[in-house]
């Protein structure tokens, strides 16, 4: 399960509560678009519409070796959940003000394409400041271990 693509600027902005697994409902050459990575996560966020829930933001790139390019490259996108899975994200989402960001793009095993979706509070700008030092001062003490060390 190599990833596709990620979104590392979702767990800068986001606190991550949980995760979760969804298919995506695909159409034409994107599969094989997806297939030569040709993706992007950056703006991308889940919304639930008509029971449903899309994927809005995602950028999928034509595919290079088709004359066929009437897609929308940044089209809405249904992800494929059980009702129950459904039901359970939305009520966590109205009740406590979560939002849903995929985290990564991949295939699985079988070969099907995949999201990995996050239950995600926004962090404040302090909370991001304090996990830039925080991730500074990790970085500082494994540089003085290693220096240490030889």
């Amino acid at each position: 399960m190599r990833p596709i693509v990620t979104n590392r600027k979702a767990r800068h902005e986001y606190h991550i509560l949980e995760t979760t697994e969804a298919g995506i409902e695909l159409m034409g050459t994107e599969v094989k678009s997806l297939r030569e990575g040709r993706a992007n996560l950056t703006d991308a966020h889940a919304v639930y519409e008509r029971g449903e829930i899309i994927l809005r933001g995602l950028h999928i790139s034509p595919y290079s070796h088709t004359s066929q390019t009437n897609l929308d490259p940044r089209r809405a996108r249904k992800l494929l959940l059980h009702k129950r899975e459904i039901r359970r994200l939305i009520g966590k989402v109205r009740e406590k003000g979560l939002t849903l960001v995929p985290l990564k793009l991949y295939f699985n095993d079988r070969g099907l394409a995949k999201v990995e979706l996050a239950l995600a509070k926004g962090k404040r700008a302090y909370d991001k400041r304090r996990a830039i030092a925080d991730r500074d001062a990790k970085r500082d003490m494994r540089r003085a271990l290693k220096e240490r060390n030889q």
